[in-house]
């Protein structure tokens, strides 16, 4: 079913195309292989309380294959999980899982369009869907290093935009001109913890640093004073005088990173919201921290992430103008 001549890391399995459709040739199965990620020892109920094992399977019901004997409630595989009230097909899920997780910089909602035969403002909505499922694996790991940590910004300059976004911009929460993302790598795993905070002062980085840090983690930064008094074995390159590595001290991986994050944003999705920023930040990070499986894998981790999640539409579009729907992968210029 993989393969190892597939493009990508040669350490690890990928999935070509034709294999992917051999997987998935219709809804039936697609839902199946859902069902078997998030049930692996059978259905169970998913209603809140419930979770019984006591399951009916294969029902009269259109769309609620399964019934739960202890509540007497249909339901399907999607309850519970960010494809509640879809509408779209389980391949097409599918389809849409490989492809943002095959995408290493990002894939932009307009491709989903285009590839999944959809409208784009749904292929948006199903992007969002499926990144949220990455934001666990952003900001609970707790690294024992040596780590390396740095932040980065996102976001154009308030001078080169019109005179009401400028307005908009240097009033905000994200900062005069540029949103901040702080990012914590750890060398051992090769792993990645990053989000998006409201400035880089210490009063906000050190406390992420130690959140995302054992008590005896070595940690490497820039010589931005911010990191001065963290509570860790710390040492900072000074990349102001030229110095970028010192020994075992520099941040060229997180850096590596960033660039990448960078790379996607600017050349994929070329505007991203302050309000979304933090989905994408998730995604790639949770990319990032996968990109050692094999593509079955991937998958597979992605679709058990999904249960536990919901986004509805309304909720996505809350902050957008009255009688407005937010732009997708455009939704504001910075």
């Amino acid at each position: 079913m993989a393969t190892r001549k597939a493009p990508g890391r040669s350490d690890r399995d990928g999935i070509t195309l034709p294999q992917l459709f051999a997987m998935f040739p219709d809804n039936k199965t697609a839902e199946a292989w859902f069902a078997s990620v998030r049930w692996p020892d059978g259905p169970r109920c998913p209603r809140e309380g419930c979770g019984s094992a006591n399951v009916q399977v294969g029902t009269a019901h259109k769309t609620m294959p399964y019934r739960c004997r202890a509540c007497r409630k249909f339901f399907s595989v999607r309850v519970g999980t960010v494809m509640q009230d879809s509408k779209l097909g389980y391949q097409t899920w599918a389809i849409a899982v490989y492809l943002l997780n095959t995408g290493i910089k990002g894939t932009s909602s307009m491709k989903l369009h285009r590839d999944l035969g959809v409208t784009q403002r749904t292929a948006w909505h199903l992007a969002h869907r499926i990144r949220e499922t990455w934001a666990d694996n952003t900001n609970t790991d707790r690294f024992t290093g040596p780590v390396e940590v740095d932040e980065t910004y996102i976001g154009g300059l308030a001078k080169n935009m019109h005179a009401k976004d400028r307005k908009r911009r240097i009033s905000g929460t994200g900062g005069k001109d540029k949103a901040v993302v702080v990012g914590v790598l750890d060398r051992a795993t090769g792993k990645v913890s990053a989000a998006v905070v409201p400035d880089s002062r210490r009063a906000t980085l050190v406390p992420f640093v130690t959140r995302h840090t054992h008590a005896d983690t070595t940690v490497f930064t820039d010589e931005h004073a911010a990191y001065r008094r963290l509570p860790r074995d710390h040492y900072a390159v000074r990349h102001s005088t030229g110095e970028y590595v010192r020994g075992m001290a520099h941040t060229n991986g997180i850096e590596s990173f960033w660039s990448l994050l960078k790379r996607g944003l600017h050349g994929t999705f070329h505007h991203v919201s302050p309000k979304h920023l933090p989905r994408y930040v998730a995604e790639f990070a949770g990319r990032h921290n996968s990109r050692s499986a094999d593509t079955a894998e991937q998958m597979r981790q992605t679709a058990a992430g999904m249960v536990g999640k919901l986004l509805p539409f309304a909720e996505l579009v809350a902050d957008a103008a009255p009688g407005t729907v937010a732009e997708p992968d455009r939704p504001e210029p910075w």
